[in-house]
This record gives structure tokens, C-alpha cells and sequence, in this order.
């Protein structure tokens, strides 16, 4: 018999979750689905979020994939290309790029002729804040003049920000870049054709003001159920869970008092306690971190966590109950136990579950509900 851990991803959770975007906004759709649609299957998710009106992802590989499977839509290069070689697949591929540094539009500069019959669009990166990747407003003005004299770019030159902290709706960080990027915007003396992009999932719900005057949103984590703002549930904004991962129960054990769980004697029982050993670990993917008392979900109770994940297993304290038994089916997280809950115990993010997954986990797609 085949292993029990497996990873079921329900398609029509996340054509949910993209009816809400729809509902918190005027702009169009670009459903971002990098890392391999965060770690739910990038062809798969893409094909789920057909209604999309574009996507965008990290790479130029990822996108030549996307096309590869049959999407039409427009697709969006978050990193831009790097070289000649990666400017002539844009091309063939008919992408959009981001444009982040100078290097690239020298590239597009010594790659245009006048015999150019196809030509590219691209987005003008302004750095407002977040300070890893883009122009600062001073020299956004002078390259957004270069790409709009290039011959192989189309006009208009789009433009795009993003933000670092709309995470927080109390931080004032994003008032400021808005401002910042407003400013901007005029300084480029931008036409009315000119889209506009800064949105990603954390702004789309909690900053309206930062999308209600452009064009592109970029949801991201929100369409895979997780909530994109600090101290608020995916649940509150009517988000559903896609990926729940599940195993089972192989093995059940009766332990004294004093007696130690797992590797480095982590954790000592201080009482009589009943063990259910659960086969999934950091093989594949459940995060090794994960702190003693983080829940896992049996028969529609919660138990918690005790001693160390290991690679294939990891072991929970079910002692308030004598009916959990070898066989029975547990939820690690998604449909009744959020991947934040989990994510906080481990003392990290729902994007870093979802992309650790490992190979071996196989998924299961499908529409439910």
C-alpha cells in the first residue's frame, strides 16, 4: 500500500479566492503563480485561474512554460531578462518584461533596428521604498525617456511599484511610497493609456486607495488561502484554503511519565500519555521547526506536537482522546487548520510551506465544494 501523505489542492477554493480579488476591485487580474504557483503546480493552478485577465511570474523559464502549456493571456516577467539570448525568447514567446536596471535597457537599445517589425512591452520598475529591485525616482524619469525613443519597445512605457509593508495596515510606510510613486508618475508625465501596477494581495485588501486609480493588481498568496495581513485571518476575507496537506496515523503507543519522545529527549511527558506517531516530516516538507504544541488535525480535534520533527514522521500528544487509531487520516494544514497557524508556530511564512512541499508528496487536483 502506498503512503498517505499527500497534498489535495482544490481548484475551485482558488477560483474562489480569485472571485474575491474580483470583489475588492476595479483592475484587472494578474494572478502571480512564480515558484511553481507557490508551491500548488504552476501549469495546474494556471489552467484553475484561466479567467485571469494575466499572470506574472518570476523567470523567463517559468513564463516560457506557461506559454509552453497553452495560457494566452498576457504574461509578465517580475525579474525582466538578463541578455540578448533572453530577449530573443521574450520575443518568441511574446512576454512582458519588468525593467529594473539599466543594463537592460542597453540591452534593448543595442538589440533594436529599423527593420524592427515586433516589438516588446514592458514595465518601468520604480523603487518607492522596498529597495531591492528598480529605479529611483530621479533616475526613473531619464530611462523612462530612453525606453520611449527605443524602436523595439511598446509605447505606452508601463509603470510599476512595490510595496514592502502593506503587510501592516498600521504602518505608515505605504502612505508614504504611494506618495512617492504618485509624485513620480507626474514627473514622467504618464498618458492616459499608460498602465499603472502596484498592488499585490496584502494591498489589494487592505490599502484600496493603492489600486483604486490603476489599471493591474498582482494577487499572489491570497489566491492560495493564506492571508496576506498581519492580524488578520484568511477566513475574514473569505478566503479559502487550496492546499490541504494530509497523512495518517501508522502508529499508536502508551508512554509513563518521564518518559522522553523522539530525538535529543526534546521533550519529556509529564504525565501517562497515549503518542500517535504520524508519518510525514521534513522529508517532505512539514517544517522542522515546527514548535511543541503546534496543532494537528484528527477526526475534527486538534492535538499538539511533541518533540522533534523527523525526516519521514512526526509525533502528537492525543491523550484526551481513545478513539484516535493507526489508519486515521490527519491534516497537517489547509481545510479546517490555516497554513498561518502553522506557519506561526514554525516561526515562519505560508509562502515557505507551501513552496517546501517536497517531490515526494504526491498532489492530488480537483474541484470540491
Amino acid at each position: 500500500m502506498s503512503r498517505a501523505t499527500r497534498a489535495e489542492i482544490n481548484l475551485t477554493a482558488l477560483q474562489h479566492n480569485l472571485h474575491v480579488a474580483h470583489t475588492n476591485t476595479q483592475a484587472k487580474i494578474m494572478a502571480v503563480v512564480k515558484a511553481n504557483g507557490y508551491g500548488h503546480g504552476m501549469i495546474e493552478i494556471a489552467r484553475a485561474l484561466s479567467s485571469s485577465d494575466g499572470f506574472a511570474v518570476a523567470t523567463i523559464n517559468e513564463a516560457m512554460d506557461l506559454r509552453e502549456s497553452g495560457v494566452y493571456q498576457p504574461i509578465l516577467i517580475l525579474q525582466g531578462f538578463n541578455c540578448a539570448d533572453d530577449l530573443r525568447m521574450v520575443f518568441a514567446y511574446d512576454l512582458q518584461c519588468v525593467i529594473h536596471n539599466e543594463q537592460q535597457i542597453e540591452i534593448l537599445e543595442k538589440n533594436q533596428s529599423k527593420d524592427d517589425e515586433k516589438d516588446i512591452t514592458v514595465w518601468l520598475k520604480i523603487d518607492t521604498g522596498m529597495h531591492r529591485l528598480g529605479f529611483s525616482p530621479p533616475q526613473a524619469k531619464v530611462m523612462y525617456q530612453r525606453l520611449q525613443v527605443c524602436s523595439i519597445v511598446q509605447q505606452p512605457v508601463h509603470v510599476m511599484t512595490h510595496f514592502a509593508c502593506a503587510d501592516d495596515p498600521d504602518s505608515s510606510f505605504t502612505t508614504q511610497q504611494l506618495k512617492i510613486f504618485s509624485d513620480s508618475l507626474d514627473a514622467l508625465n504618464v498618458n492616459d493609456e499608460t498602465q499603472i501596477s502596484v498592488a499585490n494581495s496584502a494591498a489589494l485588501l487592505a490599502w484600496p486607495d493603492a489600486h483604486a486609480k490603476t489599471q493591474w493588481v498582482r494577487p499572489g498568496i491570497m489566491l492560495y488561502g493564506s492571508s496576506p495581513v498581519m492580524n488578520q485571518t484568511a477566513e475574514q476575507y473569505e478566503l479559502q484554503a487550496v492546499m490541504t496537506l494530509k497523512s495518517e496515523v501508522i502508529a499508536v503507543q502508551n508512554y509513563k511519565q518521564g518518559e522522553s519522545i523522539g530525538y535529543g529527549q526534546t521533550y519529556v511527558c509529564e504525565k501517562d500519555s497515549r503518542v500517535a506517531t504520524i508519518t510525514i516530516g521534513y522529508g517532505d516538507g512539514y517544517p522542522r521547526h515546527a514548535q511543541t504544541g503546534t496543532p494537528v488535525l484528527i477526526n475534527e480535534k486538534y492535538y499538539p506536537l511533541i518533540g522533534r520533527v523527523s525526516m519521514d514522521m512526526i509525533t502528537v500528544d492525543v491523550s484526551k482522546s481513545k478513539n484516535i487509531d493507526v489508519g486515521d487520516e490527519v491534516i497537517l494544514w489547509g481545510e479546517g487548520l490555516s497554513v498561518d497557524v502553522i506557519a506561526e508556530h514554525a516561526n515562519t511564512i505560508s509562502y515557505d510551506l507551501f513552496c517546501g512541499v517536497t517531490r515526494r508528496v504526491p498532489f492530488i487536483y480537483s474541484h470540491v465544494g
